[in-house]
C-alpha cells in the first residue's frame, strides 16, 4: 500500500465518523467539548454555521451521526450494548443554555451586490439558501403560501416535540439578515416567476402531497379518513381540536408517529398504529417508536389494508389481511398471505401516513425544466441545477422526502452553485474545505484535551410526566439534559477529531506504541496489498469502509499500519513514544459555503 496522504481533506474527515455522516458535516466533537466546558454559546454558533437550526435539530434531527458514532462500534466490540453518544440531545443543550447570541449573528450587509434570488417555499432548504446568500450581499426573496416561515418544520412537527418559540427564534436570525419574506403568497406559475427577472430561482417547496389509499370504502367513509400530513397541518394551525375515541394510523414512518401521538392528545383513547412490514423495518426513527409506545400506543405489524368498513356513510372500522415476510431465490423480500382469516379493527377515524409525493402542478412542462417518470425534476445531483440553468431544487422537492438535515445540506450546496453561477464560475467545480491540524501537546505527558475513556452508559433524557403531556398538545415531552447530565454525556465522546499523527523519520521502531495500545490497532509489519495486509495486523482490520493509516519506508523496511476503525483516540501511543513520532493533533474541517471562498483562486476541485 502507498503511504497515506493525511493532507487530503477527506482522510481524517472520514475518521471523524459523526461529522462524515452528517449531511451538513457539523464538527461534532468540537462542539461537544465546548458543551463540556460550559461554553454553550460557542457550541451553538459552531452548529449555526453548519446546520443553521441547532435548536430545531436538537429536538427533531434524524441523527445520521449517531449510528456512525465510533462509541457504538467500540462498545459492541467489547461485548457491551452499543450506545452512541447522544449527539442530538447535546446539540439541544447548546441551544437551551446559549443565552442571547443575537450580537454574534452577522449583520445584514449595508450594500447589496445587485443580484436577486428568489426561493419558493419557506422550509429549511430555502431558508438555508437565504441565510447563506443574504449574508454575502444577495437580495433574497422568499415566497410561501403560509403566513409564517418554516415549511414543514412549522406545519408537520407537533409542538410537543418542537415548541414554536424555538422555530421563531431560529427563523428570525435568518430573516434578520435582510431576507424579504412574502407570506401568504403561493407561486402558481414558474413561467410567470421566470418573467420577473430574478437572477436565480431556488425551489424548496417540499413534498406537499400525502399518498392516499384507494381501497374499498375510501369514498363512502371519506369524512372520517384524513391524509396524515394535511391533518397535522390542521392541528398545527388550530383547525382540528378533537378526534374520535378510536383511531387507526396507517404507516410506519415519523409522520405516522406524529399522527398517533397527536391523536392521543386530542381525545383518542384507543389509538393503534398499523404497518404492512415488520416492526424493525419501519421507517420511523427508533426513538419515535419508543416514544409512541411509552404513551401507550400499540404498533401492529404485518397487516395489509383491505377495506374501510362503514355503515350509513360513517366509518366503523378497517379490514386487514395478515401477511408474513419471505425472501425469494433472488434475495427479494415479499409479503405473502398467511392464509389466516382477515382481521377487523374498530375505529372512528383513520389517519393515512403511508408516504409523501412531490407535486409541481405550478411548473409548466414547457418552462424548460425536465422531469423524470416519477415526477421529480432532473437535476445535477451535486450542483442541484435543473435543466433550466437558472432554476435549482433542494430538500424534499429535489429527490423526494428525507429530513431537515438533508434539506440544510441541499441548501448549502445550492447556495454555492448559485453564487458560482452568478460570478461566472463553473458549477461543476466545488470548493475544497481546508483541513487544519493543530498539536494538542502541552508538555511531555500533557495534552490540551481530556483523553480519559469513560465506561459510562448513555444517559437518559428526562421526560415530562405523562399525565401532563397527554393532556396538553403543546407541552414538550422531552425536557432535555441539564448542564450536569450534559457534562456526563459529553465525557462519553471519544474525541475522534483529535488524530494520531505519525512522523516516519522520528520512529526508532521500539514498538512501545504497539505494547501500550488498548485496542491492538497499531502494527509494524511488511507492506503488501490491502486485502492481504488487513488479515495479518495485530488485530485483523475487518471494516473496509474505514481506511488504514500507512507509513511505509521505516529503516527496517517495515511499514507502520494503523487501523483507524478500532482507534479510541486515547493518546496512549503518543504518551508512550520516546521520540515524539506519535502526536495528537486536533483536526478541524470547516466546510466552504457560498462567498469568496467558494470561487476560483480560493481552492476548488472538479467534481467527479
Amino acid at each position: 500500500m502507498q503511504s497515506t496522504d493525511i493532507g487530503h481533506p477527506d482522510y481524517f474527515h472520514k475518521v471523524v465518523d459523526c461529522q462524515w455522516a452528517c449531511p451538513a458535516h457539523t464538527p461534532v466533537p468540537e462542539y461537544i467539548r465546548l458543551i463540556a466546558d460550559g461554553r454553550y454559546a460557542d457550541a451553538y454558533m459552531i452548529n449555526w454555521k453548519s446546520n443553521v437550526f441547532p435548536g430545531v435539530l436538537g429536538r427533531t434531527c434524524d441523527r445520521p451521526c449517531e449510528p456512525a458514532c465510533r462509541r457504538g462500534r467500540v462498545e459492541e466490540t467489547a461485548g457491551h450494548t452499543p450506545e452512541p453518544v447522544a449527539i442530538c440531545r447535546l446539540k439541544r443543550v447548546a441551544a437551551d443554555y446559549k443565552g442571547d447570541v443575537s450580537a454574534r449573528m452577522p449583520d445584514a450587509p449595508a450594500q447589496r451586490n445587485g443580484k436577486r434570488v428568489v426561493c419558493v417555499g419557506a422550509g429549511p432548504a430555502s431558508l438555508t439558501v437565504a441565510r447563506d446568500l443574504a449574508a454575502i450581499g444577495y437580495e433574497v426573496v422568499v415566497y410561501d403560501g403560509e403566513s409564517r416561515a418554516g415549511g414543514f418544520i412549522r406545519t408537520q412537527i407537533p409542538r410537543f416535540r418542537l415548541p414554536e418559540s424555538v422555530i421563531d427564534e431560529e427563523i428570525g436570525y435568518i430573516l434578520g439578515l435582510g431576507v424579504e419574506f412574502r407570506s401568504g403568497q403561493r407561486i402558481d406559475s414558474m413561467k410567470d416567476l421566470l418573467a420577473q427577472g430574478f437572477d436565480a430561482i431556488f425551489v424548496g417547496c417540499g413534498a406537499p402531497r400525502g399518498r392516499d389509499l384507494d381501497i374499498p370504502g375510501r369514498r363512502e367513509a371519506a369524512a372520517q379518513i384524513h391524509i396524515g400530513i394535511d391533518w397535522l397541518a390542521s392541528v398545527s394551525f388550530g383547525h382540528v381540536h378533537r378526534v374520535g375515541r378510536r383511531v387507526i394510523v396507517l404507516g410506519g414512518g415519523n409522520t405516522a408517529m406524529d399522527c398517533c401521538r397527536s391523536a392521543r392528545r386530542l381525545g383518542g383513547e384507543h389509538v393503534t398504529v398499523v404497518v404492512r412490514s415488520g416492526f424493525e423495518e419501519m421507517k420511523a426513527s427508533p426513538w419515535e417508536k419508543e416514544d409512541a409506545m411509552h404513551e401507550g400506543i400499540p404498533i401492529r405489524n404485518f397487516l395489509v389494508p383491505v377495506a374501510f368498513l362503514h355503515s350509513e356513510g360513517r366509518l366503523t372500522g378497517m379490514q386487514f389481511q395478515q401477511v408474513r415476510p419471505q425472501v425469494d431465490a433472488q434475495g427479494r423480500r415479499q409479503l405473502l398471505p398467511t392464509g389466516e382469516p382477515d382481521i377487523e379493527i374498530d375505529c372512528d377515524e383513520v389517519l393515512i401516513a403511508v408516504g409523501q409525493e412531490n407535486a409541481f402542478p405550478w411548473i409548466e412542462r414547457d418552462a424548460g425544466i425536465e422531469f423524470d417518470r416519477w415526477g421529480l425534476p432532473k437535476l445535477d445531483e451535486q450542483t442541484l441545477q435543473s435543466t433550466h440553468p437558472k432554476v435549482f431544487f433542494g430538500g424534499d422537492a429535489a429527490f423526494g422526502p428525507k429530513n431537515i438535515i438533508w434539506a440544510v445540506a441541499h441548501g448549502h450546496e445550492a447556495a454555492v452553485s448559485i453564487d458560482r453561477m452568478l460570478n461566472g464560475e463553473n458549477l461543476r467545480e466545488r470548493p475544497i474545505p481546508a483541513p487544519l491540524l493543530v498539536s494538542q501537546k502541552m508538555g511531555i505527558h500533557e495534552w490540551s484535551y481530556d483523553n480519559d475513556i469513560t465506561t459510562a452508559a448513555r444517559n437518559k433524557v428526562p421526560w415530562a410526566p405523562l399525565e401532563h403531556t397527554l393532556n396538553n398538545i403543546k407541552a414538550e415531552v422531552e425536557l432535555g439534559f441539564d448542564p450536569q447530565l450534559a457534562w456526563k454525556e459529553a465525557q462519553r465522546c471519544l474525541n475522534c477529531d483529535v488524530q494520531t499523527v505519525f512522523t516516519l523519520n522520528k520512529c526508532i521502531e521500539c514498538d512501545a506504541c504497539v505494547d501500550i495500545c488498548p485496542m491492538d490497532c497499531i502494527s509494524f509489519t511488511a507492506n503488501g496489498p490491502e486485502a492481504e495486509l488487513r488479515t495479518r495486523l495485530t488485530a485483523p482490520a475487518q471494516n473496509r469502509s474505514q481506511d488504514l493509516y500507512v507509513a511505509d519506508g521505516l529503516k527496517t523496511g517495515r511499514a507502520m499500519v494503523k487501523d483507524e476503525d478500532l482507534c479510541l483516540h486515547c493518546g496512549l501511543c503518543a504518551e508512550r513514544c520516546p521520540t515524539g513520532a506519535w502526536d495528537m493533533q486536533k483536526f478541524f474541517l470547516e466546510m466552504v459555503h457560498a462567498g469568496p471562498g467558494c470561487r476560483t483562486g480560493e481552492g476548488v476541485r472538479r467534481a467527479a
